[in-house]
């Protein structure tokens, strides 16, 4: 992977070289690829991370187009999914990474499989039984996630490291 992409943010003394390397060797899990799971998607296959896992089982609607910033009215028309609609774009913004789309809920049956090999779990989904689910297997592997969440014009966001900080 050429890092002549990430200049800017390697001249980011508090990230440098060091921080842009580890990045690229990292895997994240990106659960809900709606308004908020798509900017973070959105950032993180720009910003390098090496491998990115997206997981959704909504399909677009039109209604989600003034606030999902991956899709557009193609993707609407084609009736993709979320998960394969974000992939298929960020392979187009960022063909140097490792781009994974599953088609799913997040159920305890599939949940280990998912979080294996993941170093962040970051959930942007609206519903608290799959955020209770994510906690409960971040804590028990010890994998960081962080959560973000808005209702109306308020939101809210929490960062999680096991054994470190509450969940």
């Amino acid at each position: 992977m050429s890092l002549d992409r990430y200049v800017r943010q390697i001249r980011f003394a508090p990230f440098g070289r060091d921080g842009q390397e580890r990045l690229s060797q990292s895997r994240a899990l990106v659960v809900g690829c709606g308004a908020l799971g798509s900017v973070i998607a959105n950032t993180l296959a720009r910003a390098g991370v090496g491998k990115l896992r997206l997981v959704d089982r909504d399909f677009l609607e039109l209604n989600n187009l003034q606030r999902q910033v991956l899709y557009d009215e193609d993707d609407v028309q084609a009736g993709l999914p979320k998960a394969i609609a974000a992939q298929q774009r960020l392979v187009k913004i960022n063909s140097e990474i490792e781009i994974e789309a599953h088609v799913a809920d997040v159920s305890p049956a599939n949940i280990g499989s998912l979080t294996d090999d993941v170093d962040v779990i970051v959930d942007g989904t609206d519903n608290f039984e799959t955020r209770f689910l994510l906690n409960d297997i971040a804590l028990s592997r010890k994998i960081p996630w962080v959560y973000g969440g808005c209702l109306g014009a308020e939101g809210q966001s929490l960062t999680i490291l096991p054994g470190e900080t509450p969940c």
